[in-house]
């Protein structure tokens, strides 16, 4: 990855009008490899490894264009039900990429972090997800979120699990639990909402990813398979994104004014 300082504020500010509405922080389901290697005639692990190269071309493309947040989901609490020797498979090319792609990330700033259940992970890849997560951490640049062994339901279970338990140590009241209470208590914590989630391989749905942080981002769906997605189809979204009139419960009328305001 190419180093890619972020624009600063006002540089932002100069942005031509389509480009300074780049989103926040941008969320994507990479789906498709499967599908990607099964057309070619190959094993479905020849998909996973060619994943690669576009999860390389995302981080440098956001990096680029002062996206301050992405998040990719790798794995899904439900993939574990998907046949052992793929899932096997999957978490030694996650362990081969991690330990190859660390430094360049820290290189470039990036702050690295892992959302999900880490009990089912093996004792090995907890290490090195936590060595990454250490030596990334004061990093400046695009705060990059990997979704590993992650649901969106259980997210939401544990946040409340949490506020549960601090209810019952009398630091917290039930009445003072809001919402800003309960994103505090999710993976995302301290991070802004996705502003645009992006689903790659044509499937319509959200299976279960971010439930709470997508309520009012904008979708964007390509039957592009994610081994093809380049930071062409990125920029694509993000031109979609730029088209989109972001009300949150408002009348047109209401973001026009104040817009102008």
């Amino acid at each position: 990855m190419t180093p890619a300082p972020r624009p600063t504020a006002a540089e932002r500010e100069e942005l031509p009008e389509g480009r300074a509405r780049v989103p926040r922080h941008v969320a994507i389901i990479m789906d498709g490899n499967g599908r990607w290697a099964t057309a070619r005639g190959q094993p479905r692990q020849a998909g996973h490894k060619a994943g690669i190269a576009p999860v390389r071309a995302s981080i440098e493309h956001c990096a680029r264009s002062g996206v301050e947040a992405l998040t990719l989901f790798a794995f899904s609490s439900e993939n574990w039900r998907r046949p052992q020797e793929e899932v096997t498979n999957l978490m030694s090319l996650f362990l081969e990429a991690l330990d190859r792609e660390v430094a360049e990330l820290h290189a470039n700033r990036v702050r690295l972090r892992f959302i999900g259940d880490r009990r089912s992970l093996s004792v090995r890849l907890q290490a090195r997800m936590a060595a990454a997560e250490e030596l990334t951490a004061a990093n400046d640049g695009l705060k990059l979120q990997i979704a590993v062994s992650y649901g969106g339901r259980w997210d939401i279970v544990q946040a409340c699990q949490e506020l549960a338990k601090q209810c019952s140590a009398g630091t917290l009241r039930p009445e003072e639990i809001d919402e800003a209470r309960v994103a505090g208590a999710l993976q995302l914590a301290g991070l802004p909402d996705p502003d645009l989630f992006i689903r790659t391989g044509g499937e319509q749905r959200i299976s279960n990813f971010l439930l709470w942080n997508l309520a009012y981002s904008e979708l964007y769906f390509t039957d592009t398979l994610w081994p093809d997605f380049n930071a062409d189809e990125l920029q694509a979204a993000f031109e979609h994104f730029a088209r989109r009139e972001r009300r949150f419960g408002l009348t047109g009328a209401q973001v026009g004014g104040a817009v102008r305001a």
